[in-house]
C-alpha cells in the first residue's frame, strides 16, 4: 500500500488524484510542516524538510517533489494515462510549474525565509512583487501549454491536474480569467473531471473560481 503524507488545501491533492487514476491501494497520513501531530512527526523522519506531498511506495521507497511523483506514477502505471499526450511537453510543463509557479508561492507564503528579520513592510513588498511575477508566469504557461492538459481521450493528464491545483493559490485563477480566459476555461474543465472534482471539493470546500 502507498502512504501519502499530506493535508487539505495542499499539493497532496494532485497525488490523491493520481493514485486514484492508478487504481492502487493507498492511505493518507495527515501531515505538513505547519501542522503538529503524529503524521507530521513521521514525515519529519523520512523527509527532513517536512514537505508535502511525500509518497512512500509499497516497498518503502520515499518519493518527494510533486512533479517527480506524478512522473513516477505515470511511468509505473501507463494505463493511468497520466503522461498521455505529448510526453515531452507534459514533462516540460510539470517542471515549468515547479520551477516558476510553485517556487513563487513558497516565497509569497514565507518571505521571511529569504529576508530574515526584515520588517513587515519589506516582506509585504516581496510578496506583492512575487505574486505579480507568479501571475505573469501563469500567462506564459497558458501561451505555451494550453493544448497539453488533456489526453487524446480528453481526460486530464498529470500536467492538467498539476496546473488546475497549483493555479488555485494566490489569486492565479482570477488573474487568468482576465488575461487568458480560454486557458481558465480549460482549467475549469479539469476541475469538473469526475475523479478530480470530489478531491478538489474535499480540499477546498468553500473555493469558487471567479
Amino acid at each position: 500500500m502507498y502512504t501519502l503524507y499530506g493535508i487539505d488545501e495542499s499539493g497532496s491533492c494532485m497525488i490523491e488524484i493520481a493514485l486514484q487514476r492508478c487504481a492502487v491501494p493507498w492511505r493518507r497520513a495527515d501531515a505538513a510542516s505547519w501542522a503538529e501531530g503524529e503524521g507530521s512527526d513521521e514525515l519529519a523522519r523520512i523527509n527532513p524538510l517536512k514537505q508535502v506531498p511525500t509518497l512512500v511506495t509499497p516497498d518503502g521507497e520515499v518519493l518527494t517533489e510533486s512533479a517527480a511523483i506524478l512522473i513516477h506514477l505515470g511511468l509505473a502505471f501507463p494505463a493511468s494515462e497520466l503522461l498521455a499526450g505529448n510526453r515531452a511537453q507534459i514533462l516540460r510543463g510539470l517542471v515549468y510549474i515547479t520551477a516558476n509557479c510553485y517556487s513563487a508561492i513558497g516565497i509569497i507564503d514565507y518571505p521571511q525565509r529569504w529576508l530574515g528579520d526584515a520588517d513587515q513592510a519589506v516582506q509585504a513588498q516581496l510578496a506583492t512583487g512575487t505574486r505579480r511575477y507568479l501571475h505573469q508566469a501563469w500567462v506564459m504557461f497558458a501561451n505555451q501549454f494550453a493544448d497539453q492538459l488533456f489526453t487524446p481521450g480528453n481526460v486530464p493528464n498529470a500536467l492538467g491536474i498539476m496546473a488546475a491545483a497549483v493555479s488555485r493559490w494566490e489569486e492565479a485563477r482570477e488573474a487568468l480569467s482576465g488575461l487568458a480566459p480560454g486557458f481558465a476555461q480549460s482549467l475549469a474543465r479539469v476541475d469538473a473531471d469526475p475523479i478530480v472534482a470530489p478531491v478538489f471539493a474535499r480540499h477546498w470546500p468553500q473555493w469558487k473560481a471567479s
